[in-house]
């Protein structure tokens, strides 16, 4: 049975863009790309270019090496170059004498001092890059650098980046998540996601040591013939107020406060479930067969996600096998301090060998999940 959690209360391994807002300038329908002629430039492509295929080719070195170097700054140079001309403009504008005295020939040579690259296709239209272009370019780059398979699901990635830019539309933000989402989309991995900054707020709120809310993590698991089970209970938080209500793993949420969960995404349920302390939400649940009406009172809930004990194999007198079992029901800031503390605890009790237990877990922070990999 593959699962996708997303809890109130825990998280999954993420990736965040950075804040970007940029207000570039195209001056020639002709430029497409105006970058600033620098040592650094100069030294990395070692002015080989050759133009094949559309894209840069350099001489006497890895393609892709350069330009993951010099695509992360072209845009930053792009930006400040516009800057530069916006303020020779108004310069320009503010002196009638100035606009008598300058000819076309002056601003084509201070033009020609920047280095002009071309990164479209043959006979493509030129367009100017806007702050929802740039939060797109940024999260192209974030799986360019950090994508375990380079061959991007066969596929050709600096071409995809160009044919998006050229052919979705991103003139508002949720156009621009839109785009990105189809880029994901294409990698037809489940495990790469993009979470909206709303969604990231949710999912970095369930990776505290407490939450207010009632105690649940949730996902939306597939049967074994592929179709989704519904909202489910991975588990209660022990004395939290679901559990306190008899609510029990694999139990399945059928409403949230009435409103069906068939058609609510996993953090849209998990932002219901969180609220204010004090205040009241109501659940229907089925468990097994039964159907339940809950009326829960939201609490901060502790978070503990480790328990631990000492386990004797019976029958096998004084060398009997001593186990020290751990079961780890979440990935938590607290995941890795109380996995090395139980580790110590049993430690001290001689124990022979220890089972982690990592059933029903409902995911949580990657950097966690590194630090307890790296104990044993």
């Amino acid at each position: 049975m593959s699962m996708e959690v997303v809890p109130a209360l825990s998280s999954f391994p993420h990736f965040t863009l950075p804040n970007t807002n940029p207000k570039p300038t195209l001056i020639s329908s002709n430029l497409q790309v105006l970058l600033w002629r620098s040592p650094l430039m100069n030294a990395q492509l070692n002015h080989n270019y050759s133009k094949r295929r559309g894209c840069i080719s350099v001489v006497g070195a890895s393609r892709r090496s350069l330009w993951s170097q010099f695509s992360n700054s072209y845009d930053r140079c792009n930006l400040e170059l516009g800057k530069c001309i916006g303020r020779l403009r108004k310069f320009m504008n503010s002196s009638e004498k100035m606009r008598k005295h300058v000819s076309s020939t002056l601003f084509t040579r201070f033009v020609v001092s920047v280095l002009m690259v071309s990164f479209a296709v043959s006979n493509s239209p030129s367009w100017a890059l806007n702050e929802e272009n740039l939060l797109f370019l940024e999260a192209w780059r974030t799986i360019d650098r950090a994508y375990v398979d380079k061959t991007f699901n066969g596929q050709s990635w600096f071409r995809y980046r160009e044919n998006a830019l050229r052919d979705e539309p991103m003139n508002t933000r949720e156009e621009t998540y839109t785009a990105i989402r189809k880029m994901l989309a294409t990698l037809d991995d489940p495990f790469t996601r993009f979470l909206e900054p709303e969604k990231l707020k949710s999912l970095r709120s369930g990776t505290k040591s407490a939450v207010t809310g009632v105690g649940l993590s949730i996902g939306y698991p597939t049967a074994s013939d592929g179709s989704p089970a519904g909202l489910v209970v991975i588990s209660a938080a022990p004395g939290g107020p679901a559990n306190r209500a008899g609510i029990l793993s694999g139990d399945i949420i059928l409403a949230i406060n009435d409103t069906s969960t068939d058609s609510m995404g996993i953090y849209d349920a998990a932002d219901r479930l969180q609220g204010s302390e004090g205040s009241s939400v109501e659940l229907t649940i089925r468990s097994g067969q039964e159907i339940k009406h809950l009326a829960l009172t939201r609490e901060k809930v502790s978070l503990n996600p480790v328990k631990s004990r000492l386990c004797v194999i019976p029958g096998s007198g004084k060398d009997s096998p001593r186990i020290g079992y751990i079961k780890l029901t979440t990935f938590n800031q607290n995941a890795s301090g109380a996995i090395r503390e139980a580790i110590n605890t049993l430690r001290n009790d001689n124990v022979n060998a220890f089972v982690l237990d990592l059933r029903d877990n409902s995911g949580g922070l990657f950097p966690e999940g590194i630090e307890i990999a790296k104990i044993w």
